[in-house]
């Protein structure tokens, strides 16, 4: 079942967080880089504070009461240069995280949250949804592209003390764009 997610759900996402944002880092990227993001970015209160943010929506894939993924969807224009240029002006929504637990990984549920995804970025009226994703993680662009989404840019992310190069992907929604 795919579902907004609650503010009872921040602990669960922190959870999740944990087990899964390692997995989309770049083989080289420092442990303690890592656990700083979660702690920043990733943890419990970060998600209270996403939850209670009415510009975001946090979809999760429930299964048997647990969290087994979630995406994280930005309805505000970026202030990122790049991602600006990238896009033009065309009212877009960002897929900040798209992230499924390793015991739900070949059975279509990343699949289904990203159409989950997709349909609310409709329903607020953008004209396309876009993200960001390390170059270096072929898996994952492999999915975005197999979804529809298309190379329109490069940008950076920094993680810990490193500078990541990402690429800038986004998906033109039907009549939208």
């Amino acid at each position: 079942m795919i579902r907004k997610a609650l503010a009872g759900d921040a602990a669960a996402l922190a959870a999740l967080a944990a087990a899964t944002f390692p997995l989309a880092c770049p083989p080289g990227s420092s442990p303690e880089d890592i656990r700083l993001h979660l702690r920043q970015t990733l943890s419990e209160d970060s998600f209270a504070k996403y939850l209670a943010d009415s510009k975001i929506a946090i979809l999760v894939l429930e299964q048997g009461g647990r969290l087994g993924g979630y995406t994280l969807l930005v309805d505000r224009q970026s202030m990122d240069a790049d991602v600006l240029r990238a896009l033009g002006s065309q009212r877009s929504v960002e897929l900040s995280k798209c992230y499924v637990h390793p015991d739900h990984h070949g059975r279509g549920a990343a699949s289904m949250l990203m159409q989950a995804s997709l349909d609310w970025a409709a329903e607020q009226g953008a004209a396309s949804v876009w993200l960001g994703v390390n170059s270096q993680n072929a898996k994952a662009i492999r999915f975005y592209e197999k979804s529809g989404f298309a190379k329109v840019g490069t940008k950076s992310f920094t993680l810990g003390d490193s500078v990541e190069s990402d690429f800038i992907l986004e998906y033109a929604l039907p009549g939208k764009g």
